[in-house]
C-alpha cells in the first residue's frame, strides 16, 4: 500500500485520519482522492472500458454513454440485508432490521478486512444540495468501485469544491464501500445514524452502492433531519406555472418504481401547453424540507442527477426522461438493440439483439431483455424540464405535499387531508403495491408509509411524531393530498389515463391550495366535486367516474381497522394524536 500523496490530503485531520484507517484495514494498492474533474472521468471511464465494466454504446445515437452490467445477482436493493445500528433497538422501530453497534462492526471489519487488495481505493467528497446552500449536508464516500465514483460524479455535487466545504464545516458523513466478491452472503449496508456513518459491502448495485443516495440522504438524513428540525423525505419536487405567472412547488412521495419521475418532468396535455400551463423540474426523488423564517417549508433536491427505472420510460410516458437520455448517460442492466442502441420493454417495438446478462435474446422464452429495475443515471441538468431553482440555495415554497401509491381499487384518484394532523395520519397509512425497485414478490399490498419504509432511518413512531411536530402558531404549511394513477376497475383496466393527465388532478389541487373550489366533505377527507377537474378531452365510463370520483364506505371502514391495527403495531411511542386521528375517522366511517 502507497502512502497518500501529500498534495492529496484534506486540510480537515479527521478525515485524513480516517481514510487512513480505512487503507489499513482493506489494503488497496493505490489510493486516489477523486477532484471530480473531466480528466479525471476519462481516465476512469477509459480503464472500466478496457476491463469491461462498461460497454460503450453507439455514438451517433447515444455520444459519450455506456452500459454496465451487473452481477445477476446484485439487481436491486436488499432491505432484508439493510441494517439500522442504534445503541438502542427500540430507536430504530419495528420498520427497520436492527443489529447492536458493536456486533455490526465487528462483522462488517472482518469483510473489510484486505477487500481492495489488488484495487484502487477512491476517497470520493460529495455534497447532497447545492454547495452553498445552508440546507445542504457533506458525505465522504470509500469504494473500490469506478462505477460508483462515476455514477457518483453525477448522482452528487462531488469532488473539490464538495471538499473545500467539508473543510469549512469540519464534518461529514463517512460511508465505506466494497464490492468485495459480490456474495449475497457476504452482502450487509449497515447504517449507523448515531455516528452518521454507512458501512456497505458486497453490492455493486446503485442503491446499495452509491451511498449519497438512499443511505446518506433518507436513512442517516431523516435521522439528521429529526435533531436538526427538518424533513429528508422520498419525495419529488415539481415546480408549475399557471397562465397569470403564478409558481407553486409540490413536494410528492410515492414508492419506487410508481411514477416519480414521470410525475416530476410531467408534460401537461395540449391543452394546458397551449393557455400558458408550465411544468418544471426540481427533482425526481428525494426532498429536504425546513421551515422557513415566513412559517412556509422551504425544499432542496439533495441530487444533481436522476438514477430512474428504464422499462416503462417511454416517448408515450415520460418524453422529458427519454429526451435526457440520449447523451452522457450510464445505463445498467438494460438490453441492447443490433445497432447498439440501449433498450427496454415498454419504450419501443423494436426487438433487442442481446439481453441483460449479455446473452442473444430469444423472444419466445418468455423472460424480459431489460431486467424489470434497469436503471439510467443522468444529470439532471440534460432534462428539458430542468428548473434552474434546483440550485437555489434557499430552496424552493412548497404549497401542497401529495401522497401516492400503487391501489388497484378502494383508493379515489384524489382527496384532500381536513387538517396537518389528519395529512400526517394520511401519509403513514400509505399503502402500495410492491415493485421491482426491491427484492421479494411483486404486487403484495404493505403498508409504506410516506413512501419512507425502506428509508427511515429511525422509529416510525417517532418520526410520526417529528412530522407533527411541524404544526406550530405561525407555521404556514401545506395542504396536504393523497393521490392514485392505478385504480382498476372490474375488468382489470386502470380508470383512470395517467400521465399528462394527471396534470388535471394537480391543478385541481392547485384550486384548493388557492380557495377557488369547494369539495365534497367525506370521513376520509375532501374529495373534488367531479364538475371542478377539468375533464375536457378525457373519455370516463361510468364505472371510471364512480370509483375516481367516489369512496365506498364498508371498504373503507375495513381499511380504517387496518390502519388502527398496523399503528398498534408501534406500541406506546405512536403518538396519541396520531391514533386519536384513526378513531375519529373510524368512528366517521361508522
Amino acid at each position: 500500500m502507497t502512502d497518500i500523496p501529500q498534495n492529496a490530503q484534506s486540510t480537515l485531520e479527521a478525515l485524513n485520519q480516517w481514510v487512513l484507517e480505512v487503507a489499513r484495514l482493506t489494503r488497496p494498492d493505490r489510493i486516489h482522492w477523486c477532484d471530480g474533474s473531466d480528466t479525471e472521468n476519462e481516465a476512469l471511464i477509459a480503464a472500466m472500458q478496457q476491463d469491461g465494466t462498461l460497454i460503450k454504446l453507439n455514438e451517433d445515437t447515444h455520444p459519450n454513454s455506456y452500459l454496465h452490467r451487473s452481477h445477476p445477482d446484485d439487481v436491486a436493493r436488499v432491505e432484508h440485508l439493510t441494517f439500522v445500528c442504534t445503541g438502542n433497538r427500540d430507536d430504530a422501530g419495528p420498520n427497520n432490521h436492527w443489529m447492536a453497534p458493536d456486533l455490526a462492526r465487528q462483522q462488517m471489519k472482518s469483510l473489510f478486512e484486505g477487500s481492495m487488495e489488488g484495487r484502487t481505493m477512491y476517497v470520493v467528497p460529495y455534497c447532497m444540495g447545492p454547495i452553498d446552500s445552508p440546507l445542504s449536508r457533506c458525505g465522504v464516500e470509500i469504494t473500490d468501485s469506478p462505477y460508483v465514483v462515476a455514477n457518483m460524479r453525477i448522482m452528487t455535487r462531488m469532488g473539490a469544491p464538495a471538499l473545500a466545504r467539508i473543510e469549512r464545516d469540519g464534518s461529514f458523513v463517512k460511508g465505506l464501500h466494497s464490492t468485495g466478491d459480490l456474495n449475497p452472503d457476504r452482502r450487509f449496508i449497515m447504517h449507523f445514524p448515531e455516528d452518521l456513518e454507512i458501512q456497505s459491502f458486497g453490492s455493486g448495485y446503485g442503491g446499495n452502492a452509491l451511498l449519497g443516495k438512499k443511505c446518506h440522504a433518507l436513512r442517516i438524513a431523516s435521522h439528521q433531519a429529526r435533531s436538526e428540525g427538518w424533513l429528508a423525505e422520498h419525495m419529488l419536487i415539481l415546480g408549475i406555472e399557471n397562465p397569470k405567472g403564478e409558481k407553486h412547488y409540490i413536494a410528492a412521495a410515492f414508492p419506487s418504481a410508481c411514477g416519480k419521475t414521470n410525475l416530476a418532468m410531467l408534460i401537461p396535455p395540449e391543452g394546458y401547453v397551449n393557455e400558458g400551463w408550465k411544468i418544471t423540474t426540481i427533482g425526481d426523488d428525494i426532498c429536504w424540507m425546513r421551515p422557513g423564517a415566513d412559517g412556509r417549508l422551504y425544499a432542496i433536491n439533495p441530487e444533481a442527477g436522476f438514477f430512474g427505472v428504464a422499462p416503462g420510460t417511454s416517448e408515450k410516458s415520460n418524453p422529458n426522461a427519454l429526451a435526457s437520455l440520449q447523451r452522457d448517460a450510464i445505463f445498467t442492466n438494460v438490453a441492447v438493440t443490433d445497432d447498439n442502441q440501449p433498450w427496454w420493454e415498454g419504450l419501443d417495438k423494436r426487438v433487442p439483439a442481446t439481453d441483460w446478462r449479455g446473452h442473444a435474446f430469444d423472444g419466445a422464452a418468455g423472460k424480459p431483455a431489460a431486467h424489470p429495475n434497469s436503471r439510467f443515471t443522468v444529470s439532471a441538468r440534460q432534462c428539458p424540464s430542468y428548473s434552474p431553482m434546483a440550485e437555489d440555495p434557499q430552496g424552493v415554497p412548497i404549497s401542497a405535499i401529495v401522497f401516492g401509491g400503487r391501489r388497484a381499487s378502494l383508493v379515489p384518484l384524489v382527496f384532500e387531508a381536513r387538517d396537518w394532523t389528519h395529512g400526517v395520519l394520511v401519509g403513514a397509512a400509505m399503502g402500495s403495491e410492491t415493485t421491482a425497485a426491491a427484492t421479494g414478490a411483486v404486487g403484495v399490498m404493505r403498508r409504506d408509509p410516506m413512501a419512507m419504509k425502506p428509508f427511515c432511518g429511525y422509529n416510525f413512531a417517532d418520526y410520526f411524531g417529528h412530522w407533527l411536530s411541524f404544526d406550530t402558531d405561525g407555521a404556514q404549511l401545506p395542504k396536504i393530498f393523497h393521490v392514485n394513477w392505478f385504480r382498476k376497475g372490474d375488468g382489470g383496466d386502470f380508470l383512470w389515463p395517467g400521465f399528462g393527465d394527471n396534470m388535471r388532478v394537480l391543478e385541481w389541487m392547485l384550486k384548493r391550495v388557492a380557495g377557488e373550489v369547494g369539495s365534497e366533505e367525506t370521513p376520509i377527507g375532501h374529495l373534488p366535486k367531479i364538475e371542478d377537474v377539468n375533464l375536457a378531452g378525457v373519455e370516463l365510463t361510468d364505472e371510471a367516474r364512480e370509483k375516481l370520483f367516489g369512496y365506498d364506505r364498508e371498504g373503507w371502514q375495513h381499511e380504517f381497522a387496518s390502519i388502527g391495527e398496523y399503528l398498534d403495531e408501534y406500541g406506546p411511542r405512536m403518538p396519541v394524536a396520531l391514533k386519536g386521528e384513526q378513531k375519529a375517522t373510524a368512528q366517521a366511517l361508522a
